[in-house]
């Protein structure tokens, strides 16, 4: 017979483990990972912070179009006392937007992982993870920036100073952009161009008791309220380029010149689809068409010579690579692109390079990833093909230099919508947070072959210029 005193230690000995974590309760609570995760990704944002954002609180899937509006503009009127007002209608024009970006990151907690309290948790892989999708949110959409070629200032491969911010207010100026806010984000090239400015930094002449100097925090010049982020492109020099190409032009050529005579290619002939600068425009010319062969004689750019160019000026070509798919690549293709002519890594595109294909000028990208391996097979950009492109064509690769942008906040939108949660029943525990116009979705299950929980951390959106009048481009 069983003593009772036995019977108590048989049951606690038989009676279900149940792994106590510090904070347990909160661990694996799905709404807390989720609102944590909200604002981890707000704070790490620069571009989305800015720019104008369009949220309702309604359940979409990858795919679904929904539309934004593009404000419209009135037109004084005079009038006299016998006259009555002139009514016009307030419009604004409606901008459909694909919500054809799903962006996620995914990591596994171990089972052996799980002593740890959500603190713990939370800095060790929802941080991290979290801060990759700010990051490629902020690289998609300073991506979008290169649609405003035809508005810049400054000079690739020249430092960036006083001059530069003044000639890119004036381009905001001239194409009517309100008066603000208005916003300069720039890469940390550019940022220390702007640090070796004494009128910028020193206590005497900005009048802010030495804080600028202290915390390099470059504040509002010029009608422009600068942020730097490490997501704006800043591109290196080292990829092949064809040198030596000259204008041939008694001279010269003004601005605005679209077609060109040259001659005397010593590195090879360049070829329409990839891109050039031009000395004493130094701004990307994406080369539209060719004449003549071994050396060409002439081509036509795009967007056009920003400044006059003299006779002889050096054009320097950037080599590009094709499109390696014989069964080509459709409109709305969102998957990485099989890409060949690359002859070694240095040559392939870098993260947050401008990208073009098929010398098309229209549909612009940029690269969201650095090749590792010794040449690049695949391409990831930006957004879906805009339109569809064969085998062969032509993979354009802008030039090297830094590209910040000045903008107007209407100039683009980042549309974001919640995901639907996983059905009941499935094994899923989810959330979905959303402020401020940003929303995510956190899901997570349990995986009996990998013995762990697998967290997806993941947000829907869509990303569409609205005015390329309201944003202008910024060399270094």
């Amino acid at each position: 017979m069983v003593k009772r005193k036995e019977l108590e230690m048989l049951t606690i000995r038989n009676a279900p483990r149940v792994t106590v974590w510090a904070n347990s309760l909160d661990a694996y609570v799905p709404e807390v990972w989720a609102q944590e995760s909200l604002m981890v990704l707000y704070s790490n944002m620069v571009m989305a912070r800015l720019v104008h954002r369009d949220f309702e609180n309604e359940i979409q899937q990858y795919g679904d179009v929904v539309n934004t509006r593009r404000p419209g503009t009135f037109k004084a009127k005079r009038k006299t006392d016998a006259d009555s007002v002139t009514i016009q209608d307030a419009t604004a024009t409606n901008v459909a937007v694909p919500l054809d970006q799903h962006l996620h990151t995914s990591f596994m907690i171990k089972d052996g992982e799980e002593s740890k309290g959500f603190k713990n948790l939370r800095d060790e892989f929802l941080v991290p993870a979290v801060i990759s999708l700010a990051q490629q949110v902020d690289q998609i959409l300073f991506a979008q920036t290169y649609q405003f070629l035809a508005n810049s200032a400054g000079f690739l491969g020249t430092d960036a100073d006083d001059d530069t911010v003044r000639d890119v207010v004036e381009v905001l100026n001239v194409n009517k952009v309100p008066p603000g806010p208005r916003y300069c984000v720039i890469p940390p090239g550019i940022q220390r161009d702007f640090q070796g400015v004494d009128n910028w930094m020193n206590a005497n002449t900005v009048g802010d008791d030495g804080s600028a100097l202290r915390s390099g925090n470059l504040g509002t010049k010029y009608d422009l309220t600068f942020f730097m982020t490490q997501n704006a492109p800043s591109i290196a020099a080292g990829q092949t380029v064809l040198a030596d190409g000259q204008i041939n032009k008694v001279g010269g050529y003004p601005a605005g010149t679209t077609t060109i005579v040259c001659d005397t290619w010593t590195g090879g002939d360049p070829v329409a689809g990839e891109w050039c600068v031009i000395a004493g425009d130094m701004t990307p010319q994406l080369i539209l068409t060719i004449t003549g062969s071994g050396p060409i004689t002439g081509m036509t750019i795009s967007p056009g010579l920003r400044r006059a160019v003299v006779d002889n000026a050096i054009i320097t070509a950037t080599r590009g690579g094709a499109i390696n798919l014989p069964a080509n690549y459709a409109a709305a293709y969102g998957g990485d692109l099989v890409v060949d002519g690359f002859s070694a890594a240095t040559d392939a595109p870098k993260a947050g390079q401008l990208i073009s294909l098929d010398a098309d000028p229209d549909n612009l990208y940029a690269a969201l990833d650095t090749p590792t391996s010794p040449t690049q097979t695949v391409l990831a950009l930006d957004r879906p093909l805009g339109i569809g492109v064969d085998d062969n064509k032509v993979v354009g690769i802008g030039p090297a230099g830094d590209y910040g942008f000045a903008f107007h906040r209407n100039c683009m939108a980042l549309v974001n919508r919640p995901l639907a949660l996983p059905a009941a029943g499935t094994g899923a525990r989810s959330a979905v947070a959303s402020a401020d116009g940003i929303s995510l979705r956190i899901v997570m299950t349990y995986d009996g072959t990998k013995q762990g929980h697998l967290v997806t951390v993941d947000l829907l959106c869509g990303v569409k210029v609205l005015d390329t009048n309201l944003g202008a481009l910024m060399y270094a």
